[in-house]
């Protein structure tokens, strides 16, 4: 009876561990790999669109997206926290669009060390430890306005330019390219003011007015992204201007503007694109797949007559309540 006993022992024994294993099997089957997707800010539709596209790439993937910026576009201090919490809670992988390109050095060189690989979107950084940049070929971007600022003024001309704020390697990027291309293509095209509107409406809308003032001969002004031309297209309507403007990415204020002809022209991303590769880098990384180090996705020039175009409404105007759930 004993031998029985003992026997009979041994076999729950064995069969509880087997039931263990299999129990702690299921569980690691069923857990879902997070990617923490962190934008520089959560404001602005572009960051909306891109929030999509990430959550489209991890629907097919089976992965999860923990989505959380700060509430502007300058508070890196607050996308420091917002990473170095991901990082501490053992997120996966982690997706950042750096508010700027210095100042997130630290957190992206820390994700490696605790073996966390880190794509970059949108913005650049300067550090190499991460596994891929997504982001818009924005010095290319920024020339695509020049040269259609030397289309509209025939090459000739006063230009002031819309900034957005210093140590944002995108739209440095951009701005670096308009005045290169400015430079070496268009001689007779003088760059003659250009002021931060700190990713603002109500300061892109003050430094552009103030601009307006400054000179009264401007003959056309560039603004690098959504909230400079938000605000500098408030400035031209309330003046009744006839100073034409070329814009960066886009709204549905934007498509108004550009349909009243008040914009000329809009140099746009594609912000779901970019969310949607960001995703499946980090996915790919994960699984020990090979990942591009730098995704450079094409800029388009929007005109007023596009706007009818498939294509473009389809780039324009992705579905966020499909991927938001709003």
């Amino acid at each position: 009876m004993k031998i029985n006993s003992c026997s009979m022992t041994r076999r729950g024994l064995t069969a509880i561990l087997i039931g263990s294993a299999a129990g702690f099997s299921s569980c690691k089957r069923e857990h879902k790999r997070i990617i923490g997707v962190v934008p520089k800010g959560r404001a602005h539709l572009f960051w909306q669109s891109v929030h999509a596209g990430a959550n489209a790439a991890a629907k097919e993937a089976g992965v999860e997206v923990s989505w959380n910026g700060p509430a502007t576009e300058t508070d890196y201090n607050g996308q420091l926290q917002i990473v170095d919490a991901m990082i501490n809670r053992r997120v996966d992988a982690i997706a950042l669009a750096p508010i700027d390109k210095k100042a997130m050095v630290s957190v992206v060189e820390r994700a490696k060390r605790e073996k966390i690989p880190v794509v970059i979107f949108d913005s650049g950084i300067d550090t190499n430890d991460f596994v891929s940049q997504v982001a818009t070929d924005n010095y290319a971007a920024g020339q695509m306005a020049a040269d259609r600022i030397g289309k509209i003024l025939d090459g000739k001309g006063k230009v002031a330019m819309v900034a957005v704020q210093p140590g944002a390697a995108s739209t440095m990027a951009r701005e670096q390219g308009f005045e290169d291309r400015v430079k070496e293509k268009y001689p007779n095209i003088q760059i003659v003011d250009k002021r931060f509107g700190m990713a603002d409406f109500a300061q892109s809308l003050a430094v552009s007015e103030n601009m307006l003032t400054a000179h009264s001969d401007l003959a056309a002004l560039f603004a690098s992204n959504e909230s400079s031309t938000v605000g500098a297209a408030q400035a031209l309507k309330g003046r009744q201007s006839k100073v034409k403007m070329v814009g960066f990415d886009w709204s549905p204020t934007l498509e108004e503007g550009l349909k009243s002809g008040l914009i000329d022209s809009l140099v746009v991303q594609n912000p779901f694109k970019m969310g949607y590769e960001s995703v499946k880098a980090a996915v790919a990384a994960l699984e020990g797949k090979p990942v591009e180090k730098i995704n450079n996705l094409a800029p388009r020039l929007i005109l007023k007559e596009d706007l009818s175009k498939p294509d473009v409404q389809e780039q324009l105007n992705p579905d966020l309540k499909k991927y938001l759930g709003e």
